[in-house]
């Protein structure tokens, strides 16, 4: 994984995506997304959730500990309970408390001396891993929003740390559903925004290739794969892009086929939910 410049990336497509948030008018904020029951502002709930938790993970480890040891067994549960936390002050408390959350959860992760892992809900991470699981997380929601909005986000080849996040966690979408991975995984050759060719994995094994934007929106379910560019080559990859996540949890039924045009949302809030 590149880890050289994670967390400066992670900090700029934060300050994108307040950039975007810049934009709404106060009605927007309860815009219908994609995701069934989640407007604009659930989405940067979810996110302003999510960093809040990597900082804590990053800097109080026990807290961190402490907190995830209060989770219950029921997935929406936790997450009703975490959105709750910044929906009930209001839109204006939300946009500064998202604000507040990634700038913290950046200078945490930032701070971690090298090497050393923090806790996480799956596993322990490497710091510069979890700001990659951070990316992935505004890569899915910031999609979202702007889908909601009629958007199509500018890419930039910061999204590497979404694709190597990707090939890391290649086995979640098994995991997810109950099956048991098959091998050690597949090789990806992957044109980058810029033209670059990025290549993850073994000579041999079965290929996954096209564009990374589209691996992106794939592994986030936030397009369905007959809309995407990605071929496979072998039976094992081209059922892998049938189940492909890199996060765990439900996976949800996730888009429909032909639901969105050039990137942007056909119907607002016509979607199934993936989180």
């Amino acid at each position: 994984m590149d880890e050289s410049n994670v967390f400066a990336d992670l900090a700029d497509d934060c300050a994108e995506f307040d950039r975007l948030l810049d934009t709404l008018e106060p009605d927007d904020w309860a815009r219908p997304t994609p995701a069934p029951g989640w407007e604009i502002r659930h989405q940067v709930a979810h996110l302003s959730a999510v960093f809040r938790m990597a900082a804590m993970a990053a800097s109080d480890g026990e807290a961190f500990r402490a907190l995830t040891a209060q989770l219950s067994d029921d997935f929406d549960a936790n997450v009703a309970v975490a959105l709750s936390r910044y929906l009930d002050g209001g839109t204006a408390a939300l946009r500064g408390r998202w604000r507040e959350e990634w700038t913290t959860a950046v200078e945490a992760l930032a701070g971690v001396p090298a090497g050393q892992v923090v806790p996480w809900l799956v596993r322990p991470l490497p710091a510069p891993v979890l700001a990659a699981a951070g990316m992935m997380e505004l890569f899915a929601h910031g999609q979202d929003v702007a889908d909601a909005l009629g958007r199509t986000p500018e890419r930039t080849d910061r999204i590497r740390h979404v694709v190597d996040f990707a090939v890391r966690t290649w086995d979640f979408g098994y995991l997810s559903r109950g099956l048991a991975p098959v091998g050690q995984g597949f090789r990806y050759e992957l044109t980058a925004p810029s033209g670059e060719v990025w290549v993850h994995g073994p000579q041999d094994a079965e290929l996954v290739e096209g564009p990374a934007i589209d691996l992106c929106l794939l592994v986030t379910r936030r397009r369905h794969r007959d809309d995407l560019g990605l071929r496979a080559t072998g039976a094992d990859a081209d059922h892998w892009l049938d189940i492909a996540q890199a996060y765990r949890g439900p996976a949800g039924p996730g888009r429909r086929p032909g639901q969105f045009t050039a990137g942007a949302i056909k119907a607002p809030g016509a979607a199934g939910r993936d989180r």
